[in-house]
């Protein structure tokens, strides 16, 4: 892949919206390219930065105004387009962004993907919990919790980035099933997991001590389960 193939394609990898192939190859390209690797980077910047933004829900009278402004009559037509017009580019993009960005369970996905085709599952290969909690000490703000539930094998972790920040990936193995297990501090109070299934993936999220957790793999949905549990 050339520069110019990933300057064309950096938005929608941002997006996730290539196939993982191409990803891949955008990734090894940046490895060897520093020029790219900044441009991404100040493209996620950008990204990071949007996503940062509050939402505010608009005043019932103002969403009042705004579905009779468009009803669908010939001269509104004329105003929808005019308005558009004169709507800022960045404006533009932005609203774009938060109707077309990916979910976080669609990223947890492509994150289990990834590491899996491209050679990079493990940063730190380690069974021992002592040795694999103090990596990440220094390259993340908060040290998480290394445990290996009963029935899986922790062989590491690594690094990655999902929702706009690096977070820390727990790799663990059952049977031949890889498991990814992806948590961040987020102060979320503690729930239960949560199961849901993303191309032929299951994901469990829950959150406990104040972090949010992602597991991720092709075990079934009844062992994913326990392990969350």
């Amino acid at each position: 892949m050339k520069c110019r193939d990933v300057e064309e394609l950096a938005g929608a990898w941002l997006d996730g919206e290539l196939d993982l192939i191409r990803g891949v190859e955008i990734e090894a390209h940046t490895r060897e390219c520093a020029s790219c690797a900044e441009n991404l980077r100040s493209l996620e910047s950008l990204r990071d930065a949007v996503r940062a933004t509050p939402y505010y829900r608009a005043p019932e009278p103002l969403r009042e105004r705004v579905r009779r402004n468009w009803a669908p009559e010939p001269h509104r037509v004329w105003w929808r387009i005019s308005g558009l017009a004169a709507v800022p580019a960045v404006a533009a993009a932005i609203l774009l962004f938060f109707f077309l960005r990916p979910s976080v369970p669609h990223e947890i996905v492509d994150a289990h993907i990834r590491s899996l085709l491209a050679n990079h599952l493990l940063d730190v290969p380690s069974t021992d919990r002592h040795t694999v909690k103090p990596w990440f000490a220094g390259k993340l703000d908060y040290s998480p919790d290394v445990k290996a539930p009963d029935g899986f094998e922790l062989i590491g972790g690594r690094l990655d980035y999902l929702d706009g920040r690096p977070v820390a990936a727990l790799v663990y193995r059952r049977r031949r099933h890889i498991v990814n297990v992806f948590v961040w501090h987020s102060g979320e109070r503690d729930r239960s997991p949560v199961l849901q299934t993303d191309r032929g993936f299951h994901v469990a999220h829950w959150a406990s001590g104040g972090m949010t957790w992602w597991a991720v793999s092709d075990l079934n949905a009844d062992e994913l389960a326990e392990m969350s549990r």
